[in-house]
């Protein structure tokens, strides 16, 4: 089946397959190894091995995450599925270092409450969490963005002055020099998506950066629109911790591209302290994931495709 463009929330009569209001298309899989994941297995799952819930409602979560498959499981919990071998290797980290995270942290983390095992055909453990309550932000429709930048300062302060002993090392905590090879393939991949020449010559910049010199710290890794909630413009929660460990922490500053606009990045920068090298190297990382995820997700997850075509946009004016 050839691919094309859907327009969301509408009906795609050519290939007969759903869009859902946040840009997923429900029905494609996003990776080659994925598996079949629904609510009547969910529904299973739970009744196989947690009977105090069985009866709860369950409704699958619209996401435009990768890794998992969200539910929600009654009014208070959530069920996360990893959809591939990739993602299942972090549920037991999750397990292991949220809860130690989050007295530290000023704004709600998803505390696990249960750990489910394989069964039914599905292969992999997966998790039971708090349902916490708030929404994703929208790229420009933030209602106090300088407040949320300096929420997400300060959550990355707080992340940073956790005690690093003996944590996993950070899924995306290495060099940014180490992406080199694969960012510039990416930007192959995305010749006609995006101006491939001038993308190339601000990631030629940003690997004449000096690599990180500081002491390793915890960093989220994933910090994304689609995993964070906010509630009243404030900062509410942070999710989707798979990645997350010790080493270079300047990954978390891709947030100032991928969500906050112009005008709230110098507060968010302010609370940081991040001097000239730092600031270019988030930037140089918001541009690396952004230009991979563009090409591989195009057609399979159109949100975050839109977001990753925004956030090389803003990367190009704030460059140009």
């Amino acid at each position: 089946m050839a691919f094309h463009d859907c327009d969301r929330g509408e009906l795609c009569f050519l290939c007969h397959i759903s869009v859902d209001d946040l840009g997923m298309i429900v029905g494609v899989k996003m990776h080659a190894d994925e598996v079949d994941i629904d609510e009547s297995l969910v529904r299973r799952l739970v009744a196989g091995q947690f009977p105090e819930w069985v009866g709860l409602p369950i409704e699958l979560v619209a996401s435009s995450g990768t890794d998992n498959a969200m539910f929600r499981l009654g009014t208070d919990l959530a069920v996360r599925m990893p959809r591939m071998t990739g993602a299942a290797k972090d549920v037991a980290a999750e397990q292991k270092w949220v809860p130690l995270l989050a007295p530290h942290l000023p704004v709600a983390v998803p505390t696990p409450v249960a750990c489910g095992e394989p069964a039914e055909g599905y292969p992999y453990q997966w998790t039971v969490c708090r349902w916490l309550p708030g929404t994703n932000p929208a790229v420009d429709d933030l209602a106090s963005p300088e407040q949320l930048a300096r929420d997400l300062g300060a959550f990355i302060v707080a992340l940073r002055c956790v005690d690093p002993v003996d944590a996993p090392p950070a899924g995306r905590g290495v060099p940014l020099a180490t992406r080199d090879k694969s960012t510039r393939a990416a930007i192959a991949a995305s010749d006609g998506l995006i101006d491939t020449a001038a993308v190339t010559a601000v990631w030629q910049d940003a690997m004449r950066i000096p690599a990180w010199s500081g002491r390793p710290a915890w960093t989220h890794a994933d910090l994304s629109p689609g995993n964070l909630l906010v509630r009243d413009g404030r900062l509410a929660a942070v999710i989707d911790w798979g990645i997350a460990g010790v080493g270079d922490p300047t990954v978390d500053l891709i947030v100032a591209w991928n969500l906050l606009p112009v005008s709230a990045r110098l507060a968010f920068r302010e609370v940081l302290a991040a001097d000239d090298d730092t600031w270019h190297r988030g930037r140089g990382w918001a541009l690396s994931i952004s230009l991979i995820q563009l090409p591989y997700y195009q057609h399979t997850n159109p949100a975050l495709a839109a977001n990753s075509r925004h956030v090389i946009a803003e990367i190009l004016a704030d460059a140009g």
